[in-house]
């Protein structure tokens, strides 16, 4: 990232840092704090049963439930379910990035079209590699920039105004959605004892996806909890900490397909919103990651980390593995792929100073758990060698000069 970029995308952070900050003395917001770690713990600690159970009753629901072990398999489904299109929508989700749907589906000629504006100003850059923040994705790009992608794009004079830039992209969204049939979306909780999906967005883009005949939700298992209270608990934190808000503008639940029962209470499907809604919970690592790191599970996504983090700050996007930014992605990659993507990410950039865990709602360990991972990619062979240089130096000279 450039720095440029860089400078716009720490002036946004230190925005949304001033507004999350007015809340953090809360006493509701300490207790709702101590209530989601213990959630987050007890699902992380129970995920074997809370899949069995969701399964369950995603079913009962009417939700067609598919397991993936691995991206692949994730890649695979989805595949089938819409292979028939040329185009489909989708909203802002890490776990459709990690698993790189909008290549695997644009090398077969299907057109994935962003909804979130931060996303779609990051699809139409061509500079962008990935979003730099999880809840901003395109945190990094300042106003005339925006302005000069979109004006590229459209072959039209578009002046460096956030009123024109939206107006602009949102009639672009507005047309591609007339031509879409199916809505991808991620979850930023799952209810498994209701059977129930938890999505909150600020723009409406995602009731505009899960109105679509097919609304298929792309979910790792991480994202489990027992019931809706917990998950509502969960989201309502991610927004304090995200966006420095009390509430989202939408928090959607979803339960099970469209369906009416106004006449003679017989239940009829297929009423205003989706006619089908397949639920892909993916693995992916997680559960290896839940035997041997699991605190890297435990994140609610909320992105306070790499807002705090000095290394992000001052490399940004290069400082983690997709989606999953900073240390915490770094550590999660490690799973999700191989010991290799996970020092290539970045493993050796962080400090170890600890201010993303002193900044983050559930206090998940990112440099404790970047210390082992460390420790095992050196015995791996993956390594820097200038710091295997030092360290002979130290062991024949007893200093590192």
């Amino acid at each position: 990232m450039n720095k440029s970029k860089l400078k716009t995308m720490r002036e946004s952070f230190h925005i949304l840092e001033e507004r999350r900050n007015n809340l953090m003395e809360y006493e509701a917001t300490k207790k709702l704090m101590d209530r989601v770690k213990k959630i987050r713990e007890n699902s992380i600690s129970n995920l074997d049963n809370l899949i069995k159970t969701a399964k369950t009753n995603f079913e009962t629901n009417g939700i067609d439930f598919i397991f993936a072990e691995d991206s692949k398999k994730a890649l695979s489904e989805i595949y089938k379910l819409v292979k028939d299109e040329t185009v489909v929508a989708k909203s802002k989700s890490n776990t459709i990035f990690e698993i790189g749907l909008t290549t695997f589906l644009e090398d077969k000629e299907i057109e994935v079209v962003e909804t979130d504006m931060g996303d779609r100003i990051v699809q139409l850059d061509p500079e962008s590699r990935a979003p730099s923040h999880p809840i901003g994705p395109a945190s990094h790009l300042n106003v005339e920039d925006i302005a000069q992608i979109v004006s590229e794009k459209f072959i039209v004079e578009i002046e460096p105004d956030p009123h024109a830039i939206i107006k602009v992209i949102k009639t672009d969204i507005i047309n591609e959605l007339s031509h879409c049939k199916i809505g991808i979306t991620g979850a930023n909780s799952i209810a498994a004892e209701d059977g129930s999906i938890i999505l909150v967005h600020n723009e409406g883009n995602i009731s505009l996806l899960s109105m679509q005949d097919l609304h298929i939700v792309v979910v790792g298992i991480d994202k489990l909890v027992r019931t809706i209270e917990d998950a509502i608990s969960v989201v309502k934190l991610e927004t304090i900490f995200a966006t420095g808000t009390t509430v989202p503008a939408y928090m959607n639940v979803i339960s099970s397909p469209s369906k009416t029962a106004d006449i003679e209470q017989v239940l009829i499907e297929d009423m205003y919103g989706a006619k089908k809604v397949v639920v892909i919970m993916i693995d992916n690592g997680r559960s290896e990651a839940s035997k041997k790191c699991r605190e890297c599970l435990l994140c609610i996504g909320c992105g306070s980390c790499v807002v705090s983090c000095p290394v992000y700050n001052a490399v940004g996007y290069d400082f983690g593995y997709r989606g999953y930014l900073g240390g915490r992605g770094i550590a999660l990659s490690r799973f999700i792929e191989n010991e290799k993507t996970c020092f290539e990410g970045g493993l050796f950039f962080c400090t170890l100073c600890g201010l993303c865990t002193l900044d983050c709602p559930v206090e998940v360990p990112t440099n404790e758990m970047i210390e082992k991972l460390r420790e095992d990619s050196v015995k791996s062979g993956f390594f820097h060698k200038k710091h295997y240089d030092i360290v002979k130096k130290i062991k024949k000279t007893g200093q590192p000069f």
